[in-house]
């Protein structure tokens, strides 16, 4: 199938899988991410009406996410992912 392999975790009786080691890390990243979304974004309450609403009220603030991080890396300052200076 155009030589892509999925990964997944063991079920309960099966040896270690190929890429176990992998799921771990990734899993914080992810954990890590939504926590930024539900927190500094606010995505729990986007007020968006429609699908397409929320779609633009979600892609909005994570392209000002994006933005901050950019101009934090830029400008040299100590925290990356933080909007507290942005907001007010």
């Amino acid at each position: 199938m155009a030589g892509i392999e999925l990964l997944r975790p063991a079920r309960k009786n099966e040896d270690e899988r190929p890429g176990a080691r992998l799921f771990t890390p990734l899993r914080q990243t992810i954990e890590s991410i939504n926590q930024t979304f539900k927190g500094q974004l606010d995505l729990e309450r986007h007020g968006g009406h429609t699908p397409a609403g929320v779609i633009v009220r979600v892609l909005q603030r994570i392209l000002a996410l994006t933005a901050a991080i950019w101009h934090n890396d830029t400008t040299g300052q100590p925290v990356m992912r933080s909007l507290v200076a942005y907001d007010h």
